[in-house]
């Protein structure tokens, strides 16, 4: 039960994102956008400890390496 509350709150995050980018609230190239999907990335990975789906569990990974290269993008152009 735990483990589908955690994956849950993670699938808000990412839907939250894309809602608050789709309202124009949120742009693609501030931290917060690919933070918010990091995070529920994150979440969801630790819900599928629980009940494993390979699928699942790939494009997750896959988000959590998007998100970590959007982040460092932005922090670089942020030093720059």
């Amino acid at each position: 039960m735990i483990f589908d509350i955690i994956g849950l709150i993670g699938v808000g995050l990412i839907l939250a994102a894309y809602f608050l980018l789709q309202t124009e609230k949120l742009a693609s190239d501030q931290l917060g956008y690919p933070v918010l999907n990091l995070v529920g990335a994150l979440l969801i990975l630790v819900s599928l400890t629980h009940t494993f789906n390979l699928a699942s569990f790939v494009i997750e990974v896959c988000w959590i390496a998007i998100s970590v290269y959007g982040i460092v993008k932005i922090l670089k152009r942020r030093k720059a």
